[in-house]
C-alpha cells in the first residue's frame, strides 16, 4: 500500500485531537478500501441475494461483502434499496431511539437524497418531507431518487436557504446535512485531500453558519434541528454548536450509545449547559469520516400554523376540491386519504392530512415534484406517469407482466422488447415482483415508456 499523503496542516489538526499512535491507526485505515453499504425500502418487497453484515446502527442497512455492479441491477431501478455511506445511517438510530414526533420535517441540503429517502422512509403515511437542494442540476437528481423510493410523502424544492424565511417555526424536524471541506472523505475519495486546505475549512466554516443561521429560525417550539458533516475539524463541527446556541434558545440532546459501536462522544460547554456531538473515524467505525449533533427548540419559541385558505390560487398548481378527490381515490383504489392537484393536466396526489402544509410550502418555494403524479385523465382512461409505477400506491386496474434479469436490464435500456401475448394497453413491467414501468401494447408494435432521460446506457 502506497504511503497515505496527506496535507501537512490537516496532519497538525489531526495530531491535535487524536495524538500520535491514534494519528497512525487512522492514517493506516484511510488507505483501506471502503465498505459498500446499501439501505433496503422497508414499503417496497425484496431480499437480499448478496452476502452482508448487518450495519450495527440501523434495522435497514447492510454492508456488502463485494460491490455489485448496482447500475446493471433491475432493483436499484425499482427503489428497493438505496447505495448510502453506513455512518450517515445512524439518522435512522437517532430518529428511532429518540421516538422523534413525526410531522413536516425539512431536509435543507438534500442531494442526492441519501438522508431525504432516510426520513421520507421514518415519516411513512404520518409525515411529509420537504427535501431542498440548492443547486438544479443536483435539485433533479434528488427528484429521481426520491420518486424511485416511491412513499408518495415527499415535496422536492430548489431553494436557497434564505427563501425559507417565510417558514420561520414551521417545521417539527430541520435537517442539514451542511457543505463542507470533505475531511471524512479522504478514503473514499482520494482526490479530497488535494483539495483540502485552512482556507476551504475557513470558507467552508462561513457558510455553514449562514445556512444556520437560517435554519435555527425554522424548527418551531419543541422541535428538532440536525446538523451532520462529512469533516473532522472543530471549526465545522463543535464551533458550530457554540454558534447556534448564540444565536438561538435550544436545549441540548444526547443520543443513546453502543460502546461496541465505538462512536466519539464529544462535550461542548455553550449557554450554561452541556451539547453534545458524536464522531465517526475510520480507524474506529466500518464506515467514512462523520459528524452529527441534535439540539431540541425551547418550548418558548415560536409555532407557525398553517391557515387555512378560503379560495387557494397558485400560478401553475390548480386544486382538485375534497369531493372530487374521494371519488378519485375511490375510482384508483386507493385508502381514501388523498388529496390531488393538477399541473399541467396531470394529476398529483398528496396526503389531505398534509393539505394546508402543502398550500403554504406551494406558495412560497420552487416546487419540482411533490406527492406521486399519477398522469393524465382522458375521460374514463388514464395515461398513467412513470412516477405513479414507481409509487407504491396501487394499479389494480393494469395488468402487469414480470421480467428475467436481461429482459428488465433491456427494458431499463428503453430498448424494444418482444413478449408474446400481451393484453392490449396499458401494461406494468416488472421484475421480482417490483415496478420498473410501463409499456403500451398498441397491437401492431409495443411503446417502451421508460423515461429516455433514466435509461442505462452501459
Amino acid at each position: 500500500m502506497p504511503a497515505t499523503k496527506l496535507p501537512k496542516d490537516f496532519e497538525s489538526q489531526m495530531l491535535e485531537l487524536l495524538g500520535k499512535a491514534e494519528f497512525e491507526q487512522f492514517k493506516q485505515a484511510i488507505n483501506n478500501p471502503s465498505r459498500t453499504s446499501i439501505r433496503l425500502n422497508s414499503d417496497k418487497d425484496f431480499s437480499l441475494s448478496w452476502a452482508n453484515t448487518p450495519i450495527p446502527w440501523s434495522k435497514t442497512g447492510f454492508f456488502l461483502e463485494e460491490r455489485p455492479s448496482f447500475t446493471l441491477d433491475p432493483a436499484i431501478h425499482a427503489g428497493a434499496y438505496y447505495v448510502q455511506e453506513a455512518s450517515s445511517i445512524f439518522i435512522e438510530h437517532l430518529l428511532n431511539s429518540l421516538a422523534i414526533p413525526k410531522g413536516i420535517y425539512l431536509d435543507l441540503a438534500a442531494a442526492p437524497g441519501g438522508k431525504s429517502t432516510l426520513l421520507s422512509a421514518y415519516l411513512g403515511n404520518e409525515g411529509m418531507l420537504v427535501a431542498n437542494e440548492v443547486i438544479q442540476p443536483r435539485a433533479q437528481i434528488l427528484k429521481e431518487n426520491i420518486i424511485k423510493w416511491g412513499l408518495g410523502n415527499t415535496v422536492v424544492t430548489n431553494n436557497d436557504p434564505d427563501h425559507f424565511a417565510p417558514l420561520q417555526g414551521f417545521f417539527d424536524l430541520v435537517l442539514v446535512d451542511a457543505p463542507c471541506s470533505g475531511e471524512g472523505m479522504f478514503r473514499k475519495d482520494p482526490q479530497a485531500r488535494d483539495e483540502w486546505s485552512l482556507d476551504n475549512v475557513q470558507l467552508c466554516s462561513a457558510r455553514q453558519k449562514r445556512i444556520m443561521d437560517q435554519a435555527g429560525a425554522l424548527v418551531k417550539a419543541d422541535g428538532y434541528l440536525v446538523y451532520s458533516t462529512c469533516t473532522f475539524n472543530e471549526q465545522e463541527n463543535e464551533n458550530m454548536i457554540r454558534f447556534l446556541t448564540e444565536e438561538f434558545s435550544y436545549e441540548p440532546v444526547r443520543i443513546p450509545l453502543d460502546a461496541s459501536w465505538n462512536i466519539k462522544e464529544t462535550e461542548v460547554d455553550a449557554d450554561g449547559k452541556t451539547f453534545y456531538g458524536y464522531r465517526f473515524f475510520p480507524h474506529l467505525v466500518e464506515g467514512e469520516g462523520f459528524f452529527i449533533t441534535v439540539w431540541k427548540r425551547s418550548s418558548e419559541a415560536y409555532i407557525q400554523e398553517p391557515k387555512r385558505v378560503k379560495d387557494f390560487k397558485h400560478p401553475f398548481l390548480k386544486e382538485v376540491f375534497n369531493r372530487e378527490s374521494s371519488i378519485l381515490d375511490e375510482e384508483l383504489g386507493f385508502d381514501g386519504t388523498g388529496k390531488y392537484f393538477t399541473l399541467n393536466d396531470s394529476y398529483f396526489r398528496i396526503s389531505k392530512d398534509w393539505t394546508l402544509h402543502f398550500q403554504k410550502l406551494s406558495l412560497h418555494l420552487s416546487l419540482k415534484y411533490f406527492g406521486v403524479e399519477l398522469g393524465k385523465k382522458q375521460k374514463k382512461d388514464w395515461i398513467p406517469n412513470h412516477e405513479w409505477a414507481l409509487s407504491t400506491l396501487p394499479k389494480k386496474d393494469f395488468p402487469a407482466h414480470e421480467l428475467s434479469e436481461s429482459e428488465a436490464i433491456e427494458f431499463l435500456r428503453k430498448n424494444d422488447i418482444e413478449i408474446p401475448d400481451l393484453p392490449i394497453g396499458w401494461v406494468l413491467i416488472t421484475y421480482k415482483e417490483l415496478p420498473l414501468g410501463w409499456i403500451k401494447n398498441l397491437g401492431n408494435r409495443v411503446n417502451n415508456y421508460y423515461p429516455k432521460e433514466w435509461r442505462i446506457r452501459m
